[in-house]
């Protein structure tokens, strides 16, 4: 090998030497903004969480307190179901007292037509 070879040849082992380096550094730089855009990202969906926990617990009691209430509500209304009933029940036996009592009335009067006709 001559000396113009040898040359040409380092130069070229070089070169590519060069271009290894320069696409390593330009592969290296572009992971390096993937892991700042994926750290942003992250930061940006922590961030996210951390408010919709902060607006949980901030429902979490506003949301007992609904449920509380609702079972109250859910007993009241059973309470006045049963009342309703009752009442009802009531009525039904006031409304048959009323039909017998009628009845009886009725009867009555009948008789009393029948004695009056044999005054005459």
């Amino acid at each position: 090998m001559d000396t113009l070879e040898i040359v040409v040849l380092v130069v070229a082992v070089i070169a590519v030497i060069a271009l290894v380096a320069m696409f390593l550094r330009r592969r290296a730089a572009e992971k390096q903004a993937e892991r700042e855009r994926l750290a942003a990202e992250a930061a940006g969906h922590r961030q996210e969480a951390d408010a919709h926990a902060a607006k949980a617990q901030e429902l979490s009691p506003k949301a007992e307190e609904l449920q509380s209430d609702a079972e109250r509500e859910r007993e009241l209304a059973e309470q006045h179901a049963r009342a309703a009933e009752q009442r009802g029940a009531e009525a039904d036996e006031a409304a048959e007292q009323a039909q017998r009592a009628g009845q009886a009335a009725a009867r009555h009067d009948e008789e009393a037509a029948a004695r009056e006709r044999n005054l005459d």
